[in-house]
């Protein structure tokens, strides 16, 4: 009689092929020498875990479980039963104190093998928010540590770390990688970031896309004096309302460019862009810094236009609806005084954002007490309405290089390096050290689970 075992090969030889061709365990095994075994290297065990997280990446403990369910042994060669915690403790271990070299040199070969172009990178941070109690993390400055910062999903109470990613315009393949700890500040890495892909790049000039935080005087002047090229949207706060509303939207050029959701529609249906240029200064911090001056690209986009003007006409019909209604309450039991109609017209225009454009008075009835009247001032909401759909980037990049149209196409680009961080992040269960530990008898709360003592990927 003729037994038959059933396992699920999935994606695994795909990912066995590429790991051969990125060279993953021979680069391993070269910088972390020392973890050969009687069966297993510790870059063969590194490739076993990169299969798992590509497979099934819901756990990070128990992989033997996987592997014996999975055609991890006839692909890779490895029995499932060597998969054990201890054994994948081990080589994480070895290589948390070289992990930015293990993946640059991973992120060389697969330009190198794979012929990615690296003219144009685009980089960004995320936050990962992180369950659980860490009271014995180590206070090794080298390795990140989790702990409370800015999260990215706004889960404050919470503690997290940190990732940085960089992958290229070309099909969005991530070359570059870091960790960072939960506090870290983000505007603070991206010199950091900037000198690590250098060096993946080579020789080879690169153009650096970034977010609004890339954009500070310390940021931009370290980037000049490298000479290094970049773009980045400059933040809300930067720019005043006023320069927005002095432009001629006539004078702009519109760009030949047609975002991928826009792409099956009519032509009058399509998301416009127009681009116009000046010069964005930055002053230092102190007097006797240089004032910066940087290519400034100014964007009109309708599509943004449209979603400013809903969102300005649905935060009016709230206000106007909870003005009502405090206008008909007004002297009666809970608005007897001025002071207290006051204080609730500011909470009002607070949480609406109407504070700009609401115009109010109270008048006093010897009968009825006081009353409410109110309206919204029409030059302030055309005010408003004048700068919608206008945001600006900071360009360094020759404009031989690039025109205004390009910079934003390049910019445009930016939305891969988000795509990449989708496809890993997602709730992942870990127990400190991946030490042994016996299966819990039932399913445990997220807030029971601790957390790794060091992050080292």
């Amino acid at each position: 009689m003729t037994s038959v075992v059933e396992k699920r090969l999935g994606a695994l030889p795909v990912a066995a092929e590429f790991l051969r061709r990125l060279d993953v365990a021979g680069i391993v095994d070269e910088i972390c020498p020392g973890g050969a075994s009687a069966h297993l290297t510790h870059g063969q065990v590194i490739e076993a875990m990169v299969a798992n997280r590509l497979t099934s990446p819901a756990p990070l403990v128990r992989v033997g479980d996987w592997a014996r369910t999975w055609a991890v042994e006839e692909v890779f060669g490895i029995e499932a039963g060597l998969l054990n915690d201890d054994r994948l403790a081990r080589p994480l271990d070895a290589i948390a104190p070289h992990l930015e070299k293990v993946a640059g040199t991973v992120g060389a070969r697969a330009i190198a093998e794979f012929g990615i172009d690296t003219a144009r990178l685009h980089w960004d941070m995320t936050s990962m928010s992180v369950h659980g109690a860490y009271p014995e993390q180590d206070q090794d400055e080298q390795y990140p540590l989790i702990g409370y910062g800015r999260p990215k999903d706004r889960r404050f109470e919470l503690k997290q770390v940190q990732a940085g990613l960089a992958v290229s315009a070309d099909g969005g393949v991530p070359v570059h990688a870091r960790v960072f700890g939960g506090g870290a500040a983000e505007a603070s890495q991206v010199v950091g970031a900037m000198r690590d892909l250098s060096q993946l790049a080579g020789e080879q000039k690169f153009l650096m896309v970034a977010d609004s935080k890339l954009v500070s005087y310390r940021n931009v002047a370290a980037l000049l004096q490298a000479g290094a090229e970049f773009i980045a949207p400059v933040p809300a706060a930067q720019v005043k309302d006023e320069v927005y509303a002095a432009l001629d939207l006539a004078r702009a050029q519109v760009v030949d460019w047609v975002p991928d959701r826009d792409a099956g529609k009519p032509a009058d249906q399509r998301e416009v862009y127009q681009v116009l240029e000046d010069v964005h200064t930055l002053a230092g911090p102190r007097k006797r810094d240089p004032v910066l001056r940087v290519r400034r690209i100014l964007v009109h986009s309708t599509a943004h236009a449209k979603g400013q003007q809903a969102a300005r006409a649905n935060r009016l019909a709230k206000a106007s609806a909870e003005l009502d209604k405090l206008v008909a309450a007004a002297g009666g039991r809970h608005y007897k005084t001025r002071e207290k109609i006051a204080a609730r017209v500011g909470v009002i225009a607070a949480r609406r954002r109407v504070v700009s454009c609401l115009r109010w008075h109270i008048t006093e009835y010897e009968a009825n007490g006081p009353r409410l009247h109110w309206h919204f001032g029409q030059e302030a909401l055309e005010a408003e309405a004048a700068v919608d759909g206008w945001y600006a980037l900071l360009a360094g990049i020759p404009r031989t290089k690039a025109g205004p149209a390009q910079v934003l196409i390049h910019y445009k680009g930016q939305g891969t390096v988000e795509w990449r961080y989708h496809d890993f992040k997602r709730p992942t269960r870990g127990h400190p050290g991946l030490r042994p530990a016996q299966p819990p008898r039932r399913s445990p709360d997220p807030g029971d689970l601790p957390g790794p003592a060091r992050v080292s990927a």
